[in-house]
């Protein structure tokens, strides 16, 4: 097996620290966002124990590799400030270039048409029957044979169509404010 050696020493091209934190970020950042789209949507929005500490280990894993010896609050700082920059910036390209967006989001997936599954898509999209009977049944629909269109979002969420598509549902939580809460009630 022939390894590639992905060992990048920015020392040696003598950058300002501060540009060498914003490289290392953003290095890790598209790295990221590579990863994430490689393996699948639906690891976005049906996250599981073992995804949330994943999160937390990759997040750890990449730290050093962000700001490299420069622990400071400062490095932190600019870290942050660049993953903010880098972000909101690729939110801005992907919106004016449609193209771009569905590469890197990807596009919506049909995994139930009038009743009947779309076998192939779900393997493709790695969710069997019980995560998908799962999905409808948190739609307030009792069967796939009841769903109309079930639709796997780029964003990872599952949409269902049903009553002869007429009652439409994503997913979504809601939480009410705190404060919100106790006003209306007084």
């Amino acid at each position: 097996m022939l390894l590639i050696p992905l060992a990048i020493n920015l020392s040696m091209l003598h950058l300002p620290s501060w540009l060498e934190i914003i490289v290392r970020v953003l290095a890790v950042y598209f790295f990221m966002i590579l990863a994430i789209r490689l393996f699948g949507k639906k690891e976005l929005a049906q996250l599981s124990v073992t995804d949330l500490v994943f999160i937390l280990l990759i997040s750890n894993a990449v730290q050093n590799a962000m700001v490299g010896s420069d622990s400071s609050l400062s490095g932190g700082l600019i870290a942050a400030l660049s993953l903010f920059a880098a972000n909101y910036t690729l939110k801005k390209i992907l919106y004016k270039n449609e193209a771009l967006n569905t590469l890197l989001q990807g596009e919506a997936t049909v995994l139930i048409y009038k009743g009947s599954i779309q076998k192939e898509h779900c393997r493709k999209a790695d969710i069997n029957l019980h995560e998908l009977e799962a999905a409808v049944r948190e739609h307030g629909v009792q069967s796939i044979d009841q769903v109309n269109l079930g639709m796997l979002e780029a964003d990872g969420n599952i949409s269902i169509i049903s009553n002869d598509f007429t009652q439409a549902t994503t997913h979504t939580f809601h939480k009410k404010h705190k404060l919100k809460g106790k006003l209306l009630k007084n």
